[in-house]
């Protein structure tokens, strides 16, 4: 099995990891009731309403 014969750099070793450590923002959907963003497969915080049922009460 070939071995390396030199240790890579610092920099050698980040620029190739550098692909895997950034941040990716959420993705998110839109509710159908009241249109404000969300994130997916969660009762929307704005009306409480999850897949077309209402499910939390808002008291405003």
């Amino acid at each position: 099995m070939p071995v390396p014969k030199r240790r890579h750099s610092h920099a050698r070793s980040r620029k190739r990891r550098a692909n895997h450590d950034k941040m990716t923002p959420p993705n998110l959907s839109w509710c159908d009731h009241c249109g404000t963003p969300k994130l997916p497969h969660r009762v929307c915080q704005e009306c409480g309403r999850y897949r077309g049922r209402q499910v939390l009460r808002i008291v405003e």
